[in-house]
Formats: structure tokens, sequence, C-alpha cells
């Protein structure tokens, strides 16, 4: 059984950071792609970065202010969030695998001042 434990978040102010991180059991991060999404109210959940197979990839909505990275030693999959907009303001959600994977169980990110 695959469990996933996602947590960070919370609140910032415009032009802040915050960083995510979600800690498996029962995953290879060797063998699984990986990928961070968001759902803001009222829009559709989105990819915002993704990585496997040696390929990164970021939404251009973040491109240049999120880094998406994992650390083996830890089974842990991290986003790192700077230069926040109140637009980034989401439920954002890990997974692991990507076909469709196993997710984490979100956390709130508000970017508010």
């Amino acid at each position: 059984q695959v469990q996933i434990v996602q947590s960070g978040g919370g609140l910032a102010q415009p032009g802040g950071s915050l960083n995510l991180s979600c800690t498996a059991s029962g995953l290879n991060w060797n063998v699984y792609a990986i990928g961070w999404f968001r759902q803001a109210p009222g829009k559709e959940r989105e990819a915002i970065s993704c990585n496997g197979n040696g390929e990164t990839f970021y939404a251009d909505s973040v491109t240049g202010r999120f880094t998406i990275s994992r650390d083996i030693a830890t089974n842990t999959m991290y986003l790192q969030m700077s230069i926040l907009k109140p637009e980034d303001t989401a439920a954002y959600y890990c997974n692991a695998g990507l076909a469709p994977g196993s997710w984490g169980q979100g956390t709130r990110v508000t970017v508010s001042s």
C-alpha cells in the first residue's frame, strides 16, 4: 500500500516564498515520475510541474518561480515556490506515478496581503 503524507503551505504575502513536501512509503523515486498539481476556486486542476526520465516540465504560469525536486534518501518530493502571486492561491497536490499515480491529501496555499 502506497501512503503519501503532504505538508507545508499556509499563508504568504505577495512576493514571498513557501515550500511544500510529500513523503511516501512504498514508492521508489527512481522509478516513478512525480508531479505537482493545483486547483484554484472555480478552475480545473492543472499540472504545474512534473519530472521523470530526465525531463522536467513547468507550466508557463510558474516557470522561473517554482522548482520541483526529490530526495531519494528520504523518499520526499518538494516544491519550492517563490515570488508568489495572489493567483497562486489554490489547493496543491503532489502525485507519484502520473498514470494516474498516487496522490497526497492536498495542502492549501493562500497568497494575500
